[in-house]
């Protein structure tokens, strides 16, 4: 299994999500998160920050793979400059609490 955390700006979200559903990636999580980054050259202090999502999903090895490669032909639609970034983490270990009926 990989932990495979895919990062992109707010306006991506659709393309990133089909892009998800193309290679069957069915369960994941995402949200928000605020992008920060220096300032262009000639330009003093940072950037306004970015509104950025952060996506996480755990899939076998083979599909991560997959993904990864589908990330890195991706095209980004709002903003090139900005391309949308994955890894991909090693699972060591899962653990899930224990249910118990009443």
């Amino acid at each position: 299994m990989k932990l495979v955390l895919v990062m992109f700006l707010e306006d991506e979200e659709t393309a990133v999500l089909a892009l998800l559903k193309r290679h069957g990636v069915a369960v994941y999580s995402h949200l928000p998160v605020e992008g920060h980054g220096r300032g262009l050259v000639g330009w003093s202090g940072e950037v306004s920050p970015y509104r950025s999502r952060l996506l996480f999903t755990v899939v076998p090895t083979e599909q991560a793979s997959d993904l990864l490669e589908a990330v890195s032909v991706h095209q980004p639609v709002s903003d090139p400059a900005h391309p949308v970034h994955a890894w991909q983490v090693d699972v060591e270990a899962v653990a899930k609490s224990v249910q118990t009926t009443s």
